[in-house]
């Protein structure tokens, strides 16, 4: 375990500080939360680019070994600290581990993410397109995940924590979970971990729930 808190670096609603966040609780890891206001923009001064040159959300410091980037986070926690539970090593299963990670830098970020980043943050995505992704995705989780309690396989991973913080605040960005049984029994399971904390849901996200 490490011998003092790791730091983490977030915004309260960001959904890739929320995987670490998350991680972090799952692995019972302590934790020092440093608050970053990108409201303020925070996040592109000096000394924060002095500890992520992209000038994002999240970074950890962990003793000293300073991290950016969620999914390469997820990996370093899972690997340090997971005893072998969250990132498999066989190959196959570490591969369909992978897979869900690129999914989540891919059609995650390009669809629930970027439905949400509208409706929270007033980015300047097309709506209709981030909608249209959100629900190309969701069928797929749906099919998958009637085969298997979570995505890769029998037993939550990173590939879980990694995707399960924008599938779940997807109705913040106006993406209903309604016709998708597995993926929100799926949700339900994630919560049911110990030492799960989930992300603050915003006034649309509550209106929803």
């Amino acid at each position: 375990m490490s011998e003092k808190a790791i730091k983490l670096y977030r915004h309260p609603l960001s959904g890739h500080a929320h995987r670490v966040e998350l991680m972090l609780s799952l692995l019972g890891l302590p934790t020092e939360l440093i608050f970053v206001d990108l409201m303020k923009g925070e996040h592109k001064t000096p000394e924060f680019l002095a500890i992520n040159s992209f000038g994002q959300v999240p970074v950890i410091d962990d003793n000293g070994t300073v991290l950016a980037d969620s999914n390469a986070i997820l990996v370093y926690l899972a690997a340090k600290y997971g005893k072998g539970q969250w990132l498999p090593a066989d190959p196959l299963a570490q591969a369909r581990v992978q897979r869900w990670l690129s999914v989540a830098a891919g059609q995650i970020n390009q669809g629930p993410a970027n439905a949400r980043l509208i409706t929270v943050f007033g980015a300047g995505y097309d709506a209709e397109d981030a909608i249209k992704r959100s629900h190309a995705l969701l069928q797929v989780m749906e099919r998958e995940l009637g085969q298997s309690r979570f995505l890769a396989g029998e037993q939550a991973t990173i590939a879980d924590v990694a995707a399960y913080t924008y599938v779940s605040h997807a109705p913040e960005g106006n993406v209903a979970l309604t016709e998708y049984p597995n993926v929100r029994a799926w949700l339900g399971s994630i919560e049911a971990l110990p030492n799960f904390v989930g992300m603050q849901r915003t006034a649309k996200g509550l209106q929803q729930a």
